[in-house]
């Protein structure tokens, strides 16, 4: 526990470089001012053209320094895209009660409860939308009363949301039933995470572990769902858990290509790398509505698996694609020429490696290694 309780501390320090402001909201379906913390990411101000995920954090007094750490540890080692935070306060006056209000007999929000709920959908996420960059990816997540809060929003005929992180919900009547009947109606790419602890009251506990029995019944491609039950956390150290777990779930395709997903899935393949590729980040498009260009690492991590194979003529697909994602540098004409390298038609190897010479440097490609190349060729 405490090397965990070090790490968040390490990760959190990372966050210094976004951009963090509170601010007093008027709202008047709850005709009293709420206060919200936006995070932007670092690159918000210099990439104008750039739209980012948004996750919106109940509980925020206490959610927001875990998740943000989170966050910006994945960023630093470009596993989790950049986000745009926005964090309700709920705690100054226990808020978080009144605003996650419900009727005890239907379980659904009263009072207060339907006026936090409106106050999110109808004023606070159409403001965020127009005054920031925001993608189609929304995240909400919430802990013990927020986390059964926050699946009112799923229960809508349209998802506000389409992820959701509930650590240690305190389920309303009937979620056990509802939440898995939800998800199985819906047929877009949808995220749900939810976990629990052995810190949880039982009662409690119980509940959640029925609802994981439930949606685990939801056979759909479409649902990208897991579950946590934190054998040694307490009900609030599962938070610390939690976090992680559920961020490198709904953003495992969208990370680099690792050592494993090369061995297991790709190395093993007997032709159709570069379509490996190509299909990988179509999915990252299509499941999590960010479109980025292609890594560097990933381009070699294919590259590796076409020599490995000796399926060379691949390389031409490999250097086509890479004139798209990165046109000023040398990788294209290194990509061809390599191609005709392996295949031993060492004039032409040498033609495009100069014509990569006069192009710009990238990652491990650089001017000497080409010129290295070139000199060796020569000598065939």
């Amino acid at each position: 526990m405490r090397k965990l309780l070090l790490f968040v501390s390490f990760i959190i320090s990372i966050a210094l470089y976004s951009q963090k402001t509170t601010l007093t909201i008027p709202s008047s379906k709850m005709q009293e001012d709420r206060e919200v913390t936006i995070v932007l990411p670092a690159s918000y101000e210099k990439d104008t053209n750039k739209s980012y995920p948004l996750l919106v954090l109940l509980d925020g007094d206490y959610l927001l320094n875990p998740f943000q750490g989170v966050i910006d540890y994945g960023v630093y080692w470009d596993e989790i895209p950049e986000t745009i935070i926005v964090a309700i306060h709920q705690n100054k006056k226990g808020e978080r009660y009144s605003d996650t209000e419900v009727n005890p007999a239907n379980g659904l929000p009263v009072e207060k409860g339907s006026k936090f709920f409106e106050f999110i959908a109808q004023e606070l996420m159409p403001s965020i939308e127009k005054e920031y960059r925001t993608t189609s990816f929304k995240m909400i997540a919430g802990h013990d009363v927020t986390a059964n809060y926050l699946n009112y929003f799923l229960l809508k005929e349209q998802p506000l949301f389409n992820a959701y992180i509930a650590i240690s919900p305190e389920l309303s009547s009937g979620m056990e039933k509802q939440i898995p009947e939800r998800l199985k109606a819906i047929n877009e790419p949808f995220y749900y995470y939810v976990s629990t602890a052995n810190g949880d009251l039982k009662k409690m506990q119980k509940r959640i572990l029925d609802l994981d029995t439930a949606i685990k019944l939801v056979a759909k491609n479409s649902l990208n769902y897991k579950f946590d039950n934190f054998k040694t956390a307490s009900h609030y150290s599962s938070v610390l858990y939690a976090i992680p777990e559920a961020f490198y779930q709904f953003y495992a395709i969208y990370q680099p290509i690792s050592p494993s997903e090369f061995s297991e899935k790709i190395a093993v393949l007997p032709s159709g790398y570069v379509d490996y590729l190509k299909t990988k980040y179509d999915l990252i498009e299509k499941n999590l509505y960010l479109k980025t260009p292609i890594r560097y690492s990933d381009f070699k991590a294919i590259e590796a698996a076409i020599l490995k194979n000796k399926a060379y003529a691949e390389l031409e697909q490999l250097a086509d694609l890479a004139n798209k994602n990165y046109p000023k540098t040398m990788l294209a004409d290194y990509e061809l020429g390599l191609m005709y390298e392996k295949t031993e038609n060492y004039p032409k190897a040498i033609k495009l490696y100069q014509k990569a010479y006069q192009k710009e440097e990238i990652g491990d490609l650089t001017k000497d290694m080409i010129l290295d190349k070139i000199e060796s060729l020569k000598k065939q």
